[in-house]
């Protein structure tokens, strides 16, 4: 008896834990698949401007922008497609930093950096701001940083859907070498807990704080920018503090919206 009443406390921490992680989820793939109206055909879904991003051939500043749109058909009920759109001083267009793994089974890359929309449609998703940061040679500088960087990308012939490496691996990699941006991923961006070469130790996407992965399927974030962040299997969960809100899996972010800093000569 005393080893059954041992055993209450862990029961109800797993069934909380479970709760916490695939009721969300559950309700998520439910509304998800009741109600796509995007269409299944990749070569015919929206791809064009969301109207989001300033005009770049009338924006003289730089600007970095951070795009989140929920991927494609069934894989849009766990998660998101991220990725970042920057224009330097006086550029007329802009260009696009992300991961797509169409090629690499066949030897091709991962990392696309190349001129494009940058707040298209991702196959029918609208594409929700993240971070937006704009300004003069200091922003010019932060752009540059992410060319070096996305270079550096360890995982170019890589990809995996989950846990990772994936588009969301890349994105937070990124955030990581521009801490600048204070990238804070949503909880759906599934893959942004793997870290880069094996890593367990690493500090977290926003650059604020620090984050323990065990290969993206189980691990913490702790950071003034992320709050406390719980990784199971892919699936993120947590609270911000501030602004507040609560993260959840499939869901996304519930709560107050997330500041998105100008930064301006």
């Amino acid at each position: 008896m005393a080893m059954i009443r041992g055993l209450k406390w862990p029961l109800r921490m797993l069934a909380i834990l479970l709760a916490v992680f695939f009721l969300p989820l559950g309700c998520a793939v439910t509304s998800h698949l009741g109600g796509d109206d995007r269409g299944s055909d990749w070569r015919t879904a929206r791809r064009d401007s969301a109207g989001i991003a300033p005009a770049a051939e009338t924006t003289s500043e730089a600007v970095i922008h951070v795009y989140a749109g929920r991927a494609f058909r069934w894989r849009g009920a766990f998660g998101v497609h991220t990725w970042i759109a920057a224009k330097s001083q006086g550029a007329d267009h802009y260009t696009r930093f992300e991961v797509i793994g169409f090629s690499v089974a066949r030897g091709g890359e991962a990392v696309r950096v190349a001129r494009g929309i940058p707040d298209g449609y991702w196959y029918g998703s609208e594409p929700v701001l993240l971070r937006e940061v704009r300004g003069g040679a200091e922003v010019d500088a932060l752009i540059e940083r992410l060319h070096e960087a996305a270079g550096r990308y360890p995982h170019n012939h890589e990809y995996r859907i989950w846990p990772g490496p994936n588009s969301n691996t890349f994105i937070a990699y990124l955030g990581r070498e521009v801490p600048e941006l204070r990238l804070n991923l949503p909880p759906t961006a599934i893959g942004k807990d793997y870290l880069p070469e094996g890593a367990i130790f690493a500090s977290a996407p926003s650059g604020t704080g620090l984050q323990l992965s065990f290969g993206g399927l189980l691990g913490l974030i702790m950071a003034p920018e992320e709050g406390l962040e719980l990784n199971l299997l892919g699936l993120s969960a947590g609270i911000d503090l501030w602004p507040l809100a609560i993260n959840l899996p499939g869901v996304g972010r519930l709560g107050m919206p997330t500041h998105t800093p100008v930064v301006t000569n």
